[in-house]
């Protein structure tokens, strides 16, 4: 994103990403795993500020998973728990599901809102239309998962050649990778170009929240939580989502973003 690109107007979208497909309790103890947990989480952050949930649902052992029925019955608890937060769930393969996989779970969840790696369905070429196809057939948002610019070449190639649908332009942009010590600032914003498209930023480690202001400042949304960073910009733990949710907030309106 060019530095001249500078929002005039309007609050950017919090989206708060709880768990994500790798960490666990034992990387801090609020993390949430279970449906309880992951509804209880999502009241607190929509509290503190946030409009919509990054959803991700683990298996009995804690396990990262695509699970249909598991998000049905997470998602329909959520939408009568939290009625007013946006829910979007993610096909993350995690080094463990194909796309196949990928495509079934978007068929028998038919989501409102998913997030799609456009290099994780290029593992299979033969399946990438049918993918974006079945989104716009069955109304499911989509935010593409864009890590680097041969990603969002990639992504305008699909877009020039209509395997990706003409309204599906929504972009996740991920500042860095997910790696150990990852550590995002603001000036990795920069490696992404201009675009007309509804875009968001993650970002990972202590300048998560620097990250994400400035991204607000030129006018994207917003993903946190402890998906992408469990710490303040001291280093500290977040005591929990809902606390990281709140910060930011803060931030946000006492710098005008």
């Amino acid at each position: 994103m060019t530095k001249s690109t500078v929002k005039t107007t309007g609050k950017p979208y919090i989206l708060v990403a709880p768990n994500g497909a790798r960490r666990g309790r034992a990387d801090h103890p609020a993390l949430p795993v279970t449906t309880d947990q992951i509804v209880a989480t999502a009241r607190g952050c929509h509290e503190a500020g946030a409009n919509g949930i990054h959803l991700h649902v683990r298996d009995a052992d804690g396990h990262h998973t695509l699970d249909a029925g598991l998000y049905r019955e997470t998602i329909a608890e959520l939408k009568r728990e939290v009625p007013g937060m946006d829910v979007q769930i993610t096909t993350e393969a995690a080094g463990v599901f194909d796309v196949q996989s990928q495509f079934e779970c978007l068929q028998l969840v038919q989501p409102e809102w998913a997030s799609i790696s456009v290099r994780e369905i290029a593992r299979a070429l033969d399946l990438a239309p049918r993918v974006y196809a079945l989104c716009a057939a069955q109304g499911t948002r989509v935010q593409h998962i864009l890590y680097d610019l041969e990603d969002v070449k990639l992504l305008e190639d699909w877009q020039s050649k209509g395997i990706v649908q003409p309204d599906q332009t929504d972009r996740l942009l991920v500042l860095g990778r997910y790696s150990q010590n990852q550590q995002s600032v603001p000036a990795d914003l920069d490696a992404f170009p201009s675009s007309p498209a509804k875009w968001m930023v993650c970002a990972f480690g202590t300048q998560e929240h620097d990250c994400l202001v400035e991204t607000g400042r030129r006018g994207g949304d917003l993903r946190v939580g402890f998906e992408n960073s469990l710490t303040a910009p001291d280093g500290t733990l977040w005591t929990d989502n809902a606390a990281s949710v709140a910060a930011l907030v803060e931030t946000l309106g006492r710098t005008g973003t």
